[in-house]
């Protein structure tokens, strides 16, 4: 059978991350593992007081410049790829805090969903979205020649962003003209994760925490627990680090 998990087991797994599909995943080669229905996980979880339904309405931060030059559409909504490193997406969302607004900017590659780079400021100004680059940059160099795919908000079309783009070689991509949010639906997809896993699903406001502290708790969930512990469909159920170590060993394998 299997085993309720109490509020502080769960509060530990950072919320609800659809149970039903981790258990599918963990066990989809034990015949001998009983996995009950999504739904009665859910009708479990609800009476227990796991289950919260956040009354919000998401809406794009970014804005973008009618008159700046833009970027082609290289990924045309084709958010997959074979290899690491060849194509990414970037955005940036909001989180309110209980002394102030933080604003989060990171590269997500569209490989195994690892998070290449990281930045968080009290401002949303293309300096962000910059160091987001560069921290990616610093931690994988062999991303030059990478697609980097983003909205048309006024940080990516700004000199400074331009001009870091081109010296580390990296190519710009841009949502198509018109700006619809399907065009970066994946990147939007990861923010909204962040949000479910560490606050709404948990029962937690932002606005109990201050910047300082939600800035630890987001370093923390996606540079230790996503990129190395958070099992993803969309890798067949492997953490990012556990495909991409796989990727590579295969390489060295057939070399």
């Amino acid at each position: 059978m299997y085993e309720i998990l109490n509020e502080d087991q769960y509060n530990d797994t950072y919320g609800r991350y659809r149970m039903y599909k981790a258990l599918k995943l963990k066990h989809q080669y034990d015949s001998d593992f009983y996995i009950p229905g999504e739904r009665t996980i859910y009708r479990i979880m609800e009476t227990a007081g796991l289950v919260h339904r956040p009354k919000r309405n998401p809406h794009g931060i970014t804005k973008a410049d009618k008159n700046a030059r833009k970027s082609d559409d290289k990924l045309q909504r084709d958010f997959k790829s074979d290899e690491p490193l060849k194509k990414c997406i970037t955005d940036i969302t909001e989180i309110k805090g209980s002394d102030g607004k933080l604003y989060v900017s990171a590269l997500f590659d569209c490989f195994d969903v690892t998070v290449l780079g990281l930045a968080m400021d009290t401002n949303m100004k293309a300096p962000l979205c910059v160091a987001a680059l560069e921290n990616a940059y610093s931690a994988y160099p062999n991303m030059r020649g990478c697609i980097c795919h983003s909205d048309r908000g006024t940080q990516y079309t700004s000199k400074l962003y331009r001009d870091k783009i081109n010296e580390l070689g990296i190519i710009q991509s841009m949502n198509s003209d018109g700006g619809r949010c399907h065009d970066n639906a994946r990147c939007e997809s990861m923010w909204a994760r962040l949000k479910d896993e560490l606050f709404y699903s948990r029962n937690l406001k932002s606005t109990d925490l201050t910047v300082a502290k939600l800035k630890v708790m987001i370093w923390r969930y996606y540079m230790s627990y996503w990129n190395n512990r958070r099992i993803s469909s969309s890798n067949d159920g492997l953490p990012p680090k556990v495909k991409r170590d796989r990727f590579y060993a295969a390489l060295s394998i057939a070399a």
